[in-house]
């Protein structure tokens, strides 16, 4: 093997174009492919930056070109040599060097690569726990590297914006004291503190609302959280929080400047100009019209409430549901009655999945006729009622849910995203931001049999709310706002409670006694009695935020070493056990069994 010697790169190999043709150059990366035509050598040489052609031609250099016939995929090279425009008939359109070849005078190869567990230049299927096993190799692919390039323009800008509107970026502890509310937390045993534990941060957010009594009015921090919960597509044990707090500010001054920062951050990585505001529904709004508080609005088939039509109809599976307190909701999926039985089947099994019992379908024939199993169990006017109330037409297919509000919301809220995939409507090139607003402060909790806080404890509620805190809590509403993206919550945050006597009120409603709250949250009760200022503040998932901007299917492709649904690292294999010498040093007994 060779060495770098005193050669000095001077180009990216994504760099080059006509200008440079006549220039020596230096370039350095590795060997994505090798042809040889006829002894003329072809190296298509890559880097993070780009590919650029590089040739050994024996007529030039005889050693350099014999050196060349050892070279495989992914070995690192030095090359230098003089910039040739290529001939026009052999041009790359597609490439930004395209237009140029580097002719090689000569050759350090500085390491060898065994050959790769799968290729790196080609679109192959390659497993995720392979992939993750060998991440450095994943990462050399272009498409993965952009993310990351994409991904770290994405924090400048955030920070560069913030910075320009009076933001502090301001560190949090790591180590800090649990506060089991919500999903788990992973804890740290402490080695000189015997018996006692740490937990990873699941978010700043105490820590940020004492910032704002300390009076430094705007914080940020690009933070890493920890939960240890079950994983999906969109979900990782540690992730990345883009974390803000104001002071005297109110739900529409920190609207405001979230809608720039996401203007500055769409224009900035993808040249996408997003004009706020924003459009805003209120969380009853949203589930009443899609079923779910982060509705994807790209596409229409929204809900229609039927309840009191199918009150008074005669099919008895939607009276007993009327009956039961339950409700009949739709979704006119239009111009799909051409969908085949098979299809219908599937989603019904899809329905089922997803807790329904059943899934109704209506088939919209000409003259207002229904082609459907429950078509006979209407009369004439309810089905006239019905028709009309979906505004539906020849060529429409209803699906219809009829259960518990839960029940109904769930299914038809994840029907609507399917038909939608198989309809091709979901483009990931179209972003439809929402705000949604006047969440409930808390939600009943059958298993544990109380109220909890819907976002989080810190919440401040409604001011008109005040009074029924202790009489009706879940008729209260909050000062919360969501902002959704095409379906995915990106973001969340509120107007927190600065007074004590409130925020003691909120803790006692969620059957936190004073006892308890002082032993967890002591701390920000004593600081709510020295001066605290109204505040408030969100955080955004940017993990999340990139996979939706780079239009990936998971935030794994924009994370440089990310875990498995499974919450374990292929690559360095953690977790993993440990001695019992260190177990012992943490006070821990190594006499569990698995």
């Amino acid at each position: 093997m060779d060495t770098m010697g005193n050669w000095v790169r001077t180009h990216s190999c994504g760099a080059l174009n006509k200008e440079h043709v006549g220039q020596q150059v230096i370039l350095m990366g590795w060997v994505l492919r090798r042809r040889d035509h006829g002894g003329v050598i072809f190296i298509d040489l890559r880097d993070r930056w780009g590919l650029t052609q590089v040739v050994f031609n024996p007529e030039v250099e005889t050693e350099t070109h014999a050196k060349a016939h050892q070279l495989r995929s992914e070995w690192v090279l030095a090359v230098r040599g003089t910039v040739a425009a290529r001939p026009e008939s052999m041009a790359n359109p597609k490439l930004a060097t395209g237009e140029i070849e580097v002719m090689v005078t000569d050759l350090r190869i500085l390491n060898s690569s065994e050959t790769p567990p799968f290729p790196l230049d080609e679109d192959t299927e390659v497993s995720d726990i392979l992939r993750l096993q060998y991440r450095y190799l994943d990462l050399r692919r272009p498409e993965m590297a952009a993310n990351l390039v994409m991904r770290h323009k994405a924090v400048q800008t955030i920070r560069q914006y913030l910075n320009g509107h009076g933001f502090l970026d301001i560190e949090t502890p790591m180590l800090t004291r649990s506060t089991p509310e919500g999903a788990r937390d992973y804890l740290v045993p402490s080695r000189v503190n015997p018996g006692k534990f740490y937990a990873l941060p699941q978010s700043p957010q105490l820590f940020k609302q004492l910032l704002m009594v300390a009076g430094l009015d705007r914080y940020y921090q690009i933070v890493k959280c920890f939960r240890d919960e079950d994983l999906r597509a969109d979900r990782q044990p540690e992730f990345t929080q883009i974390d803000m707090e104001l002071s005297f500010a109110d739900e529409e001054q920190i609207i405001t400047i979230t809608e720039g920062m996401i203007a500055a951050l769409f224009q900035e990585t993808r040249g996408i100009e997003v004009k706020p505001p924003f459009a805003r529904i209120t969380y009853a709004e949203a589930m009443s019209r899609f079923g779910t508080d982060r509705p994807d609005t790209r596409f229409a088939f929204e809900l229609v409430d039927l309840t009191a039509i199918a009150a008074a109809c005669s099919f008895q599976v939607f009276r007993a549901v009327t009956d039961g307190g339950g409700t009949v909701r739709a979704i006119n999926a239009k111009g799909c009655a051409t969908f085949t039985r098979k299809e219908l089947d599937d989603l019904t099994e899809f329905a089922a999945q997803l807790g329904a019992k059943g899934l109704a379908w209506v088939k919209m024939k000409e003259n207002g006729e229904w082609q459907s199993p429950i078509a006979k169990f209407f009369s004439d006017e309810a089905r006239a009622k019905i028709t009309e109330t979906m505004a539906a037409s020849t060529g429409d297919l209803l699906f219809f849910g009829a259960d518990q509000p839960k029940v109904v919301f769930q299914v038809l809220s994840e029907l609507r995203i399917e038909l939608a995939r198989r309809l091709g409507l979901l483009q990931k090139d179209q972003f439809n931001f929402l705000w949604v607003t006047d969440f409930p402060l808390v939600e009943y909790d059958d298993k544990e049999k109380r109220f909890q806080a819907l976002h989080h404890p810190f919440t401040s509620p409604r001011e008109a709310d005040l009074d029924k805190l202790e009489s009706d809590p879940a008729s209260v509403l909050s000062r919360a706002y969501d902002l959704v993206l095409n379906g995915t919550e990106i973001g969340g945050g509120s107007i927190r409670n600065h007074r004590r006597d409130i925020q003691a009120r909120v803790l006692n409603m969620l059957s936190i006694g004073e006892a308890e709250a002082g032993e967890k949250f002591g701390f920000l009760l004593r600081a709510l009695e020295l001066g605290a200022p109204p505040h408030g503040g969100l955080a955004f998932g940017l993990d999340r935020l990139m996979m939706l901007i780079t239009g990936s299917d998971s935030i794994r492709s924009v994370i440089a070493f990310p875990k498995t649904q499974k919450a374990t690292c292929p690559l360095t294999d953690a977790p993993a056990t440990v001695g019992r010498r260190q177990l012992t040093e943490l006070h821990l007994r190594p006499d569990w069994k698995e």
